[in-house]
């Protein structure tokens, strides 16, 4: 199979390259290249996509199936112009943050209601106009399925992506901090749940999609399971049997300016209830039926820890620090004396 990957220089788009051409696949990444390294062995062409001419290098080539990863509607919208002639499958990774309701659980992609496509004049969701990732990439969505079309389109709405070289400070907060050991502040409740997806397992249902035709809407992300049980697996995996934590409640957190999901003060995977009681609790049976596969988070977790250990330098910071983290539980502890 020939596959172009637009992208491919990090994290989701270079496991999809890497795992397309450990399969033997002629595999081109399409990038601009400052993200990160090309995968070795794996043809790579320079572009630049905001220019609408900016995969020219690629005039003349088919390929059997593409994989974009782009939030920016005009990325999106400047590669199915200029390659959906000469595509046979076409597989775009959107996100669950593309749904208008987060507090429903057990949503279903084929049913569920998604936000307004993003206006004119937003184009890349960062900074000022963060909010708008959802809407941008919606946008995306429409782009390739009013060009390509469904019988051609498979649109994977990924969920928290992790693994090794995680850009993010989400899961790898969690990895290293029951990897040190001690008492751990847990957010919430142990029967609250948590989602997410191996990045390697996403990338090869990617190319299952892509070697099978497969077509259609899905969410792209694991079963969701309890935030204890998911502790308990990340722990299993860095080595730390049993480890000790300390439910916290959330109004207690917020009182005290502990944040949820990601960034600084923040206690990654956790999220105000019942607000985001859905965001984090999708049901995925039609993605399990439509072949995808799942390892087991402990699993993710070791492979996770050799990388964090191994590249200090591109884990990014966030979370709670621990003294932030230990002044929490000694308040939490006086306070349930």
């Amino acid at each position: 199979m020939r596959l172009l990957v637009l992208g491919g220089t990090m994290f989701l788009g270079r496991s999809v390259a890497r795992l397309a051409a450990a399969a033997g696949h002629d595999v081109t990444c399409a990038a601009r290249g400052v993200s990160g390294e090309p995968v070795a062995g794996v043809r790579f062409v320079r572009a630049d996509r905001d220019d609408p001419a900016g995969l020219s290098a690629l005039d003349g080539e088919r390929f059997d199936a593409v994989v974009d990863v782009t939030r920016r509607p005009s990325h999106a919208r400047h590669a199915v112009a200029a390659l959906a002639d000469r595509v046979g499958h076409w597989s775009y990774v959107s996100t669950c943050s593309v749904y208008a309701d987060n507090s429903t659980p057990a949503q279903r992609a084929a049913t569920a209601e998604i936000v307004a496509p993003a206006p004119a004049e937003v184009d890349n969701p960062v900074g000022e106009h963060a909010e708008f990732y959802g809407p941008c990439k919606v946008s995306c969505e429409q782009a390739v399925l009013d060009t390509i079309g469904a019988a051609r389109s498979f649109v994977c709405r990924a969920g928290l992506i992790v693994g090794p070289e995680d850009p993010s400070d989400r899961f790898p907060y969690w990895v290293a901090r029951l990897a040190r050991g001690g008492e751990v502040l847990a957010p919430g409740a142990p029967d609250e749940l948590v989602q997410l997806i191996d990045v390697d397992d996403l990338a090869q249902w990617l190319l299952y999609a892509a070697e099978t035709g497969l077509t259609g809407t899905f969410d792209g992300m694991g079963a969701p399971l309890p935030r204890a049980r998911f502790l308990a697996e990340v722990a299993a995996g860095v080595g730390r049997v049993d480890p000790e934590l300390t439910w916290v409640e959330q109004d207690f957190l917020v009182e005290r300016d502990v944040r949820p999901w990601s960034g600084e003060r923040a206690l990654p995977l956790w999220l105000p209830l019942p607000e985001y009681a859905g965001f984090l609790s999708r049901d995925v049976t039609d993605s399990l039926a439509a072949g995808l596969r799942t390892r087991p988070i402990e699993e993710t977790a070791a492979r996770t820890l050799e990388w964090v250990r191994t590249h200090p330098d591109d884990v990014h910071g966030g979370g709670l620090e621990p003294a932030d983290e230990a002044k929490v539980l000694r308040e939490w502890s006086a306070r349930m004396a």
